[in-house]
């Protein structure tokens, strides 16, 4: 059985998908946010469910789409402990493992690229994202890299590895898909054969060009790909606009227009997240997906419907924001005037709308704040 790989031009990313086969639960590691809906379809297509979405290290050249799939899918999101990725729930450690049906995932800390980065094995497989490339290895020269690291990653953790465990990277730039790990003790370019002082003057000395997205990859893969911006956009009291719904709107101005009469507020969380996280007073409860599975929910286009009168808009709200926004293209196609509300019931510029508070919706200057 082999992983299901997957590519992006744009930054020459793969993203794998592995499944067990029996209950069809499988993991996703290092998947981008521009590609999600395709990840989603073929996740639909092979008949699969989501368990966790993980992500060898925070990248600098893509933003991960770890925080969309676990809303969309409902899956947990993983992250190395030494990344400080704050809105993982689950912080690996080296020697963890992640169970998916009857199938197993390893994590192996392998700093160098970055002080946190990751290697995963399951089976016969290894999946390497930035510390192992095919005939390379990731950069050194930024973000807590370091040679040192690299070479007893490569050398001490990766290459005592089985020799015929399939290598799967991070990248690759010349159309190659694997190699083997036998195949990379004898014949990489940068470490085979190489002594530690070698192989560090070779990394320092590669004079690579900044990554032109570092600046906005890694806050935002800080937090999963989601929140970066978390408490920004409360505050506006002016719309924005958007595609395919009437547009993006800042919660104090929703409260205004739900005080007013002129909207109907709509939580799309399900009915979990609602009692584990808090509710929000006043909003109508209309999951988009409902567990088990985050299957979508048969009756929203009923009940959005049911929950909005005449001339009256329709504002969503989700967790972060991902959600909302396609129950707002679907309230449109329904005929309503839909709004999303920018950041979700996390974007509380106190910092209190948290895990494990069912007070309700925290944030400043509302009504429905409660303690």
């Amino acid at each position: 059985m082999t992983p299901i790989q997957l590519f992006d031009p744009a930054s020459s990313t793969y993203t794998y998908i592995i499944y067990d086969e029996s209950s069809r639960d499988a993991i996703i590691i290092d998947p981008v946010i521009e590609l999600v809906e395709r990840d989603l379809a073929v996740l639909s297509e092979h008949g699969l469910k989501l368990a966790y979405s993980i992500d060898t290290h925070a990248h600098a050249d893509h933003i991960t789409g770890s925080g969309q799939l676990a809303e969309h899918a409902g899956a947990k999101v993983a992250a190395p402990a030494g990344c400080g990725v704050a809105t993982a729930g689950i912080q690996l450690e080296h020697g963890d493992t992640l169970s998916f049906g009857r199938e197993t995932l390893s994590c192996l800390h392998t700093p160098g690229h970055t002080a946190g980065s990751m290697c995963f094995v399951w089976r016969h497989h290894v999946f390497t994202g930035d510390t192992l490339l095919i005939n390379g290895c990731g950069r050194t020269d930024f973000q807590s890299g370091s040679p040192e690291a690299m070479y007893h990653s490569l050398t001490e953790v990766l290459f005592v590895l089985p020799e015929d465990t399939i290598v799967w990277p991070g990248h690759d730039y010349q159309g190659r898909t694997h190699s083997t790990i036998g195949w990379e003790k004898r014949e990489n370019a940068r470490v085979a054969g190489k002594a530690e002082a070698e192989f560090v003057e070779i990394m320092n000395n590669l004079n690579l060009p900044r990554p032109k997205r570092i600046d906005e990859a890694v806050p935002a893969n800080l937090t999963s790909g989601l929140r970066h911006d978390a408490g920004v956009h409360a505050g506006e009291q002016v719309s924005r606009e958007a595609a395919g719904y009437a547009g993006d709107v800042g919660a104090l101005l929703a409260w205004e227009w739900v005080q007013n009469g002129e909207a109907v507020l709509i939580d799309v969380r399900t009915d979990a997240e609602r009692e584990w996280v808090g509710f929000v007073p006043g909003a109508t409860a209309v999951a988009w997906k409902q567990w088990p599975g985050m299957a979508m929910n048969p009756d929203f286009d009923a009940q959005v419907k049911a929950a909005v009168g005449v001339g009256q808009k329709a504002v969503f709200l989700c967790r972060s924001g991902v959600r909302s926004i396609a129950a707002a293209k679907r309230g449109t196609e329904l005929g309503l005037e839909s709004y999303n509300i920018l950041e979700g019931f996390e974007g509380d510029p106190d910092g209190q709308a948290h895990r494990g508070n069912k007070g309700g919706w925290r944030m400043r200057g509302l009504p429905w704040r409660q303690n």
